[in-house]
């Protein structure tokens, strides 16, 4: 209330205490602004944890009246000591799904992890940013991010990240924001660049990687409940199979009794006749095409990230097996990635081809925007976007990408002058055309349906792995689930 008290020893365990206690008595206006306990709990524990993450060495423990006890123990300041401290904020499955950053540029240093674009979230809560150890919500960090993921992630779809930037506090604002959040940096576009260009290399250099949650979510599915012949519990006084089965009346079963018995001669040697055997031959099976698993695969093959491929299931999934898993591939969705990949590769590896326009378009703009989009004109231009100055507050747009047909020509440019504002960049003309690309690749790749040879599916399996985001599709869905042999191992009681 205003009072101040004198400094005083005290007995207490080393470290610090933090006790918040009758917040508003002196105060009471601003408890009408607050929410109710659980939403102002759960924004208390958010800053705990924003802090932890940035301190891993301390332990940390979240107590009050209205939430159990938050506990985070220390662990160290190496690379892995902040992974785990990580793994206690953000969950056990984040270190298995995440993909280590580590670059450098124009003395800004960045660290730390993105999750695998498989590995997503519905919105962007658990995206940790810290400069120089304050824990910030940028927003230039925040669309750096989104910049960075858009071409394997949908839009409505956020990655886990968190990410340290380091860098000389001379260049870098902190006192633009009451609470600290926000930050200004003097470049901008230094920043943004290092963070999408990091992030890029990242997942390019990783491989293709499947998340641990697509095999989760496959073993939930073959275990919808408890089955019948689940082991007996303590209760049961851990009774045997074999005393359990003879309990249950069916010690006395005969098979040559059984309704359900095969002829006869279909049980020549105990095995099936050649009438029944014939329905399991592979030729016939019209929901499978398991030629690819008529010879053994090359070792080479099975050493291989995504295996060598074994049979094609309902014209459209590709199984394949490797050493130690087993891999599903949806053919349609990964052929789709490749297509969109190469149609990307040949769009920006060289000018894309422009239209020109009978009149130029004359577009208005304030004058700040207008020398901004002039700046960037040469960019604009291996774009196939001719922009020139037409006067105070004016551009005059005389060619147009030829992919882009018939546009609007007013909203494209007042788009690209925000976005130059915002970010100093012109990704939203880049952002164009890739949809464009995405919408080519979706109906030029293998279609579903589409019975394919084993090579082929071998090549296709070997393409992924040799493609940078393959792991998802242009529109941010799996490509492929792997399931490893231990779990497959788990699902029958081997494990």
């Amino acid at each position: 209330g205003g009072r101040v008290s004198a400094v005083k020893p005290a007995a207490a365990n080393r470290g610090t205490t933090v006790e918040v206690r009758d917040l508003f008595f002196a105060t009471p206006a601003r408890l009408k602004f607050m929410k109710g306990e659980r939403a102002e709990s759960s924004a208390t524990s958010d800053v705990i944890k924003r802090i932890a993450i940035a301190f891993p060495a301390v332990r940390f423990t979240l107590a009050g009246s209205d939430r159990s006890t938050l506990e985070l123990p220390a662990t160290d300041d190496s690379a892995e000591g902040r992974l785990r401290r990580v793994a206690q904020v953000m969950g056990a499955d984040f270190p298995a799904n995440a993909i280590a950053i580590d670059a450098m540029r124009d003395g800004v240093h960045l660290a730390g992890h993105v999750s695998i674009p498989s590995f997503s979230r519905a919105n962007a809560l658990q995206q940790y940013a810290y400069v120089n150890g304050r824990p910030v919500r940028d927003k230039l960090i925040a669309g750096a991010i989104r910049g960075a993921f858009a071409d394997v992630l949908p839009r409505d779809r956020h990655a886990v990240t968190v990410l340290f930037l380091t860098l000389d506090p001379a260049i870098v604002d902190v006192n633009v924001h009451p609470a600290k959040a926000d930050v200004r940096f003097r470049d901008p576009g230094l920043v943004r660049g290092l963070i999408v260009g990091a992030i890029r290399e990242a997942l390019a250099s990783a491989g293709i990687r499947a998340a641990t949650s697509g095999a989760a979510g496959m073993m939930a599915a073959f275990r919808p409940g408890a089955a019948s012949y689940a082991h007996a519990g303590p209760a049961n006084g851990h009774r045997s199979y074999e005393a359990a089965y003879r309990a249950s009346g069916f010690a006395g079963f005969d098979p040559s009794r059984s309704p359900q018995r095969p002829p006869d001669a279909g049980f020549a040697n105990g095995g099936f006749g050649e009438n029944d055997q014939a329905a399991f031959d592979a030729g016939s099976l019209h929901s499978a095409d398991a030629r690819a698993g008529q010879d053994e695969a090359a070792e080479t093959l099975l050493g291989m990230a995504l295996g060598a491929a074994r049979a094609q299931v309902h014209e459209n999934y590709i199984v394949a097996q490797t050493r130690d898993s087993l891999v599903i591939v949806d053919q349609h969705a990964a052929h789709e990635r490749l297509v969109y990949e190469a149609l990307k590769d040949a769009l920006h590896s060289r000018a894309v081809p422009s239209q020109m326009l009978l009149l130029p378009e004359i577009v208005d703009l304030p004058e700040e925007d207008a020398e901004r989009l002039a700046l960037h004109s040469e960019t604009l231009a291996r774009f196939g976007l001719a922009v020139e100055r037409f006067g105070p507050g004016a551009v005059a747009v005389r060619e147009t990408p030829s992919m882009l047909g018939e546009t609007n020509v007013q909203q494209l440019v007042r788009d690209l002058a925000d976005e130059i504002a915002d970010n100093d960049t012109v990704d939203t003309l880049k952002e164009r055309l890739d949809r464009i690309a995405a919408t080519m690749a979706c109906h030029g790749s293998v279609r579903s349906g589409r019975l394919l040879k084993p090579e082929e599916m071998n090549a296709l399996l070997r393409q992924m792995e040799a493609t940078p985001g393959s792991g998802t599709c242009n529109h941010g869905r799996p490509t492929y689930i792997e399931l490893r042999l231990a779990d497959i191992e788990r699902l029958f009681g081997r494990r």
